[in-house]
């Protein structure tokens, strides 16, 4: 409903949110008098302008009896998607105003380990340097919990494994990372140079749970298709540090990006790149497709030169 309102609001010629306000004022204090006077107009403007809402809309949202004034059922619904229409635009107006002035704000970003290693240090020493008062929250992820944040408002910005499939957010490629297979010291494989997917047929591997990563799930049992073979799922593990405990003390292989399994040897890990076919993620950056806010927008700018010089 808030979508198709601002579907509605876009594409008129004569409504404004000054209505809106007005309209609001009237549902709150139920008085054209009292709200007249909250809003600072002459009580006959007050009406006009709601009479203009009601013609845009095409419904009754206000019913006024000598005695009373009250909401229509259709009033009802329209002030509560109205209330959350005006909420989003005060916050678009006072983020806009906090970048261009330098004053604080507040981004909440959530990042797998390649955007924490490659992506974010760079583009968040660029945010800091054209908003110093821009304040970040940084949470480490996977791709599932990630996309949920986004999507409750938790989070303003991910950085995840592939595309989103909801039509609520939009995304961006930013890199490509190849995915490996990660032994303990002590596996047979520890010293191999290149592993064939292939030969994973009827080993042990740790896996996690689709709806953590999908397009990395989804990237290492396609490639065991495309193999020709079907992978043994000792175990789903969530935890990539726990994951990586697992292989160090036991028989079992468990995957990785190369770029966290590049700095996982001191936990006794070895990454050995898969091959024939070797597997790829794609990093994308993601936001709200309806509420994208200017702090958004601040940290996408910031993102390009790296993204530029990452993608192959």
């Amino acid at each position: 409903m808030a979508y198709r309102l601002l579907v509605l609001l876009e594409a008129s010629e004569t409504v404004e949110f000054r209505y809106l306000r007005s309209f609001l004022a009237i549902a709150e204090e139920l008085h054209f008098g009292r709200a007249a006077q909250r809003l600072h107009l002459a009580q006959p403007s007050l009406s006009q302008q709601l009479q203009r809402l009601e013609r845009e809309v095409g419904v009754e949202l206000v019913r006024r009896s000598s005695h009373q004034v009250r909401l229509t059922p259709a009033g009802e619904v329209f002030r509560d998607e109205a209330e959350k229409l005006v909420e989003r635009m005060d916050r678009a107006v006072a983020a806009t105003r906090a970048v261009a002035t330098g004053r604080a704000g507040m981004l909440s970003i959530g990042f797998n380990f390649p955007a924490g290693q490659e992506l974010l240090p760079a583009a968040l020493a660029r945010l800091d340097a054209e908003h110093p008062r821009v304040q970040t929250q940084l949470w480490e992820r996977r791709t599932g919990p990630q996309l949920e944040g986004v999507l409750d408002g938790e989070l303003d910005v991910a950085f995840v494994y592939g595309s989103p499939a909801s039509p609520q957010l939009r995304s961006k490629e930013l890199m490509r990372v190849p995915i490996v297979a990660v032994v303990g010291e002590q596996h047979p494989w520890a010293g191999r140079e290149a592993l064939p997917v292939r030969m994973l047929e009827g080993q042990p591997c740790l896996l996690f749970r689709r709806e953590q990563s999908p397009a990395m799930h989804d990237a290492i049992t396609g490639a065991a298709e495309r193999a020709g073979i079907k992978l043994t799922i000792a175990g789903e593990v969530d935890d990539p540090v726990a994951t990586g405990v697992l292989v160090s003390a036991r028989q079992v292989i468990g995957f990785s990006s190369a770029s966290r399994a590049a700095r996982a040897t001191a936990q006794g890990l070895v990454a050995v790149p898969l091959t024939a076919p070797a597997p790829m993620l794609a990093v994308h950056v993601v936001w709200r497709a309806e509420d994208r806010s200017p702090l958004v927008d601040a940290l996408l700018t910031a993102l390009e030169p790296a993204g530029r010089q990452l993608r192959p």
